[in-house]
């Protein structure tokens, strides 16, 4: 009783607090006209300019649903991690573990291990990036814009849920302007981050210089058995330059590099394995014990250049990128210590060496006829290099541990892809109240995905080898319609595209199905109002969309397989004997539908008080998809091969008929965020906070029903007079919820590589567990 009553006080202070929670914080497709205050925390809907359409509009103004968070609003709720932009748009999910990192949206995941194109691109200054390099430090930002519904007809690259723009501070021309802001907290977590504009020569040529130290402790783990615990430390820092030699043209360099070294001990629990010493763990102890180390190590240097000029009756813009990435990834293939004293270390070394080109000319009538029209250019070359422990276990049945003959293999992926894209828009308007725009991408895409495994006094296999050639039309079209000032409506169309990939790391002698999926195309239909009421204080925007996939490509893990006939340890030869021979991960395509609802209250109702509530409901569901799925024997517990008459042809793994979630999250997630200032002195107190709600969701494919969870962070500080310094405490997850947000499946172990009924087996289950209540001070200063 006395528990749920001080979590119930927590709740109604935050909420009160902070109820409804803020626009300003983070505003998706507000309308609202808010007063402008610069006392307040939140730049007015009504100025927020957005290049969601590649060219600035007004928020108020684009036809698509989209979250927009300004620079500003980013440093006063310390998101200093980028996952944490998730907390503010319902819907998104963001991955940031390492190498795999990813983005979900409306239901729709992606695996990076599957080697398609992600559901939701990133851009960084309009260039196409890589998530693992913008997931890894997030510091002087201008504006973030999430675009949700398919992408692809403006941008280079197609994604079937959304792009997420990122667009850094550039210098000013005119003053010398800046920040410096520090955050430091109860956890050993410290971050200092600052920025600052020289004007070289007035409006002609300016520089920006801007830096960030961060350190934390990831998922504050502890190694009992190294001794050491995670880690995370990051330094980066960014040289922007502006030129202006004329009126109207317009050039912004920009060269960032980054360096990251991050240890993170997989969190384990359960009852452990008494046989071999491993002790019950609990969800509270964020314990690990392997005896290797998980780390990841990222150098990247990354240059993006952005030009334009003005010739009156047309605008010349280029974009284009240089990006040079390495990551080294060490990982110990037993979290759980299944096998005492070994300790299989797989090493990864991946490069992401990727030159991209835009060229693209742009109409500058405003009136009835508008257009643009476009070239894009990418490649991306690299070794992918994986040094993977092959060891063969013979197991006795009654011995704690096998026999282990260690045996090295070494992957190389070579990556070729190259993608030329030639784009075209047109915009019309033939009244004040309606504009029609359509968008077309043509695009070529040739790719190669070989894979050879090198084995020391064995020889070189090939393990895949598959060429591409794709040739996809996508597109959008958009019918605007202007009610009034304050009301307006639009219907929205968008077809994506991702190409068929091949699984690289998939198990010989298996069917071509499993190892080279189909390739995916998706249509999506979006309608929408934007309104605005109470002298154009308040907005409520609401959106509804259907999108239907055919042949969506998801990644199955840990799927049974039968190999065929064991005619030497490791190679097989002939059809399935019905004999289960190892687990695996498969690329494989299924139909399937997404539809949903998308809303956002949001604006200051007084001069001293923001809010913002949005929600989302969505429905992401296979359509009677036929995909691979491990059974087990209801006598033994083993997993079986169970041959599908419907799927007929080789049956290597069993198939199931499914309208399971597309991913692992709910229908249904809410975001709010407020802020309430007290009086207009020279020193302003103020009270903001952020909640995030996410219900229950059951797992099909882990078998575990994650629980629902209610993240609030709550900051209390002082602000100066027109926000030039601010001092705040703050509390993240004031509530201390502890939620398990991943989980493997099944307990970690090992199977006998001469009997896979021999399991060697930890006792533990690994598992993402969200972070304990932090606390925290931050402050900055503006000049």
């Amino acid at each position: 009783m006395k528990g749920n009553f001080h979590r119930n006080a927590a709740l109604l202070l935050a909420t009160a607090g902070t109820f409804a929670l803020s626009s300003g914080a983070w505003a998706q497709d507000t309308a609202a006209a808010a007063a402008n205050v610069s006392s307040g925390a939140n730049q007015p809907a009504s100025e927020i300019i957005v290049t969601a359409s590649r060219r600035a509009q007004l928020l108020q103004d684009v036809p698509m649903s989209i979250n927009v968070a300004t620079g500003e609003q980013i440093e006063r709720l310390k998101i200093l991690d980028i996952k944490d932009v998730q907390q503010l748009a319902p819907g998104l999910e963001l991955t940031n573990n390492g190498r795999a990192n990813s983005a979900t949206l409306r239901g729709v995941t992606f695996d990076p291990d599957q080697g398609t194109g992600p559901s939701v691109d990133i851009y960084y200054n309009e260039v196409p990036v890589d998530a693992s390099t913008v997931f890894t430090a997030i510091y002087d930002i201008d504006q973030v814009e999430v675009l949700r519904g398919p992408q692809g007809a403006l941008r280079g690259r197609t994604a079937p849920s959304g792009a997420i723009t990122i667009r850094t501070r550039r210098p000013n021309l005119n003053e010398i302007e800046g920040y410096i802001q520090g955050t430091a907290t109860d956890d050993a977590a410290y971050n200092v981050q600052g920025g600052v504009s020289l004007p070289i020569v007035q409006d002609k040529i300016a520089i920006r210089a801007s830096m960030l130290v961060d350190g934390n402790r990831l998922n504050q783990v502890r190694n009992t058995t190294r001794g050491d615990r995670s880690r995370s430390r990051t330094q980066s820092a960014r040289l922007s330059v502006a030129l202006q030699p004329t009126e109207g043209f317009d050039i912004n360099v920009m060269y960032q590099y980054l360096n990251s070294d991050n240890v993170n001990h997989t969190q384990i629990f359960g009852p452990g394995n008494a046989a071999i010493g491993n002790p019950a763990i609990g969800l509270d102890d964020r314990l690990n014990l392997s005896e290797g180390r998980r780390r990841l190590i990222n150098n990247s240097h990354l240059v993006t250049v952005d030009a334009k000029y003005d010739l009156g009756p047309v605008t010349l813009a280029f974009v284009g990128g240089h990006q040079e990435t390495t990551l080294t990834q060490y990982g110990d293939g037993d979290p759980g210590n299944a096998i005492p004293n070994y300790t299989p270390t797989q090493i990864v070394r991946t490069p992401y060496n990727v030159d991209t080109a835009e060229l693209r000319i742009i109409s500058n009538n405003e009136g009835f006829f508008n257009w643009s029209a476009g070239v894009f250019h990418t490649t991306q070359t690299g070794n992918v290099v994986v040094d993977q422990p092959l060891d063969f276990l013979f197991g006795v049945p009654g011995l704690p541990a096998p026999f282990v003959t260690p045996v090295a293999g070494t992957i190389v992926i070579p990556t070729q892809a190259k993608t030329w894209a030639f784009a075209g828009s047109v915009r019309l308007k033939p009244t004040e109240q309606l504009t029609f725009e359509a968008a077309g991408r043509y695009t070529m895409n040739d790719g190669r995905q070989l894979a050879t495994i090198t084995i020391p006094g064995v020889g070189s296999f090939p393990i895949v080898d598959f060429s591409s050639k794709e040739r996809p039309f996508t597109g959008s079209a958009t019918l605007t319609y202007e009610f009034s000032p304050d009301l307006t409506a639009y219907a929205a169309y968008g077809r994506s595209y991702r190409g068929a990939t091949a699984g690289v790391g998939t198990p010989q002698n298996i069917s071509e199905d499993l190892v080279i999926s189909k390739p995916e195309r998706s249509n999506s239909y979006e309608i929408g109002f934007k309104s605005a009421f109470l002298d154009r204080r308040i907005s409520l925007d609401v959106s509804a969309f259907y999108q239907e996939f055919d042949n969506f490509i998801s990644r199955f893990t840990g799927i049974a397989t039968d190999q065929g006939t064991e005619v030497f340890p490791g190679f097989y030869a002939g059809p399935p004997d019905g004999a289960f021979d190892d687990t695996s991960d498969y690329n494989y395509n299924g139909d399937a539908t997404v539809k949903g609802i998308e809303a956002t209250i949001a604006g200051r109702p007084t001069d001293n008080w923001d809010f913002s509530v949005s929600m989302a409901y969505v429905k992401a569901r296979y359509k009677n998809a036929l995909l691979p799925c491990t059974t087990l024997d209801p006598v033994t517990g083993q997993p079986v091969i169970i041959p599908n008459p419907a799927f007929g042809g080789v049956n290597n793994v069993s198939f199931c008929n499914r309208n399971s979630r597309l991913a692992d999250v709910p229908d249904f997630s809410l975001t709010a965020n407020s802020e309430i200032r007290f009086g207009s002195g020279p020193m302003q107190p103020f009270i903001r906070g952020l909640i995030n709600y996410r219900p229950s969701v059951y797992s099909e494919q882990q078998q575990y029903r994650y629980p629902s969870r209610t993240l609030i962070n709550l900051f209390v500080g002082l602000r100066g007079e027109e926000g030039k310094w601010e001092l705040s405490a703050f509390a993240r997850n004031l509530l201390n919820q502890k939620r398990i947000t991943n989980i493997s499946v099944g307990n970690s172990q090992f199977r006998a590589s001469n009997d896979p009924t021999i399991i060697y087996d930890s006792g533990y289950r690994t598992v993402n567990v969200t972070n304990p209540r932090e606390f925290g001070i931050s402050g900055s200063f503006r000049f």
